[in-house]
């Protein structure tokens, strides 16, 4: 079990580093997708995102799908933020603890820029016509544990793009693995998210009719064309973390977690966090993102949650995280899960 475990560990680090290798320069806007890249779950976010080694609940659905297992129950979650220039991140997320060695997830990611007027030249107060764009990604996912401290998983993402009559689409999967080691049960993670499939925009707004040869005369002069747009690859996370809890007993809980991140969009950050407990029903939470990062607009992160008792087998908690974006307006999230 040791060497099937080791080689699992060598094959996702080869296949990471092959997969990121040829993004030594300036790598900002290379992608498609990066809405891919935007933190999903308040509790993780106001972690600093240093979520891989932590992801005990739906959150590993988008941080490390190998965590799922790792899960105390089953949990349906769903998310809001209040992002960028007034656009607006939905999320939500289902887990399912089969049993005590299997589980599944489902989750769904929208972000929304919301409408606006289509304005011409002709027309620069609006034509009376509205062009909206939106992204989408839906994913499945399975985690199952190999031995009692080693956990794999892995995800499979349909991702679109939309703005106005364009839109594009791609497949993608994640696989991730959380190890529980001996020291204090301190726990190892590491994940690869959006592995997959390029992406290109089409539709009706790229066809345009042209006259191949004005200077002729008896021909077809509206052959429709269309424009080629190129083709972008999703964006690749490549993450390894470390989390340990260094005070556990029945009043409290304080939980630290490191991260280290190396994009394919970006370059390498380090995230930091942690959570302090009482009683499993009060949770502070506090974190940094994009540590070592140059330019970087990202920072505090802050966060509160609170829980409910179990009652009739369900129990029910809200989160709310507050972070720094710098010159640009701050983020607000909020969540709201029932466990079951």
């Amino acid at each position: 079990m040791c060497k099937t475990i080791s080689n699992i560990l060598s094959f996702i680090l080869a296949v990471a580093l092959l997969s990121t290798a040829g993004y030594a320069q300036d790598k900002v806007g290379t992608t498609a997708a990066p809405f891919l890249g935007i933190s999903v779950n308040p509790r993780a976010t106001a972690m600093g995102a240093a979520f891989t080694a932590v992801s005990n609940d739906v959150s590993a659905l988008y941080y490390n799908p190998g965590a799922l297992p790792h899960a105390a129950k089953s949990q349906f979650t769903v998310a809001h933020t209040e992002w960028l220039v007034n656009t607006n991140l939905n999320w939500v997320g289902f887990l399912l603890k089969v049993d005590g060695t299997n589980a599944i997830g489902l989750s769904l990611t929208q972000l929304d820029y919301g409408q606006d007027q289509v304005t011409t030249v002709q027309f620069p107060e609006g034509t009376g016509e509205t062009w909206e764009a939106s992204d989408i990604a839906l994913s499945m996912s399975y985690g199952r544990f190999l031995t009692d401290r080693f956990s794999i998983g892995g995800s499979v993402k349909y991702i679109q793009q939309k703005i106005w009559n364009e839109n594009s689409a791609a497949y993608a999967f994640d696989v991730g693995l959380l190890f529980i080691t001996q020291f204090n049960d301190m726990k190892l993670g590491m994940s690869i998210s959006n592995f997959g499939t390029d992406m290109k925009m089409e539709g009706k707004d790229l066809l345009e009719r042209v006259d191949l040869d004005p200077d002729a005369i008896g021909h077809n002069e509206n052959i429709v064309s269309n424009l080629k747009t190129d083709a972008w690859p999703l964006p690749l996370f490549f993450r390894v973390g470390v989390s340990m809890d260094v005070i556990n007993n029945d009043f409290n809980r304080l939980t630290l977690a490191v991260d280290a991140m190396r994009p394919s969009d970006n370059s390498e950050t380090i995230n930091v966090g942690g959570e302090w407990g009482f009683y499993d029903m009060i949770f502070f939470r506090g974190g940094y993102k994009s540590l070592f990062r140059d330019e970087s607009e990202e920072g505090l992160t802050l966060g509160i949650g609170l829980g409910l008792p179990s009652m009739n087998r369900f129990g029910w908690s809200f989160d709310y995280t507050y972070a720094d974006f710098g010159r640009f307006e701050d983020i607000h999230m909020f969540a709201l899960s029932v466990m079951f």
